[in-house]
């Protein structure tokens, strides 16, 4: 079966897509994505969903704890574990 240059499966457009978020996508695959994109509802709320997501991650304010600080929170609960018994 011979592979169509411009046409592309779904699963091949979602992983296109989720290479374009991240800059790593080529312009060849960005063309075949749109081409896609304009005649399929499925890639349309694939690419939606992708960049909400992606727009939600980035404005979200996530701190998390730093190596000294989960060990010490490590070693506390090993020793409430330990009382425990």
């Amino acid at each position: 079966m011979k592979k169509n240059l411009l046409f592309i499966s779904c699963e091949e457009a979602k992983l296109i897509c989720d290479r374009a978020q991240y800059n790593e996508a080529t312009l060849w695959e960005k063309i075949k994505l749109n081409l896609r994109y304009t005649w399929c509802r499925i890639t349309r709320a694939y690419v939606k969903k992708n960049k909400k997501l992606t727009e939600a991650i980035k404005s979200s304010n996530v701190q998390c704890l730093k190596q000294n600080e989960r060990q010490e929170l490590h070693e506390q609960l090993k020793h409430q574990l330990k009382n425990q018994d």
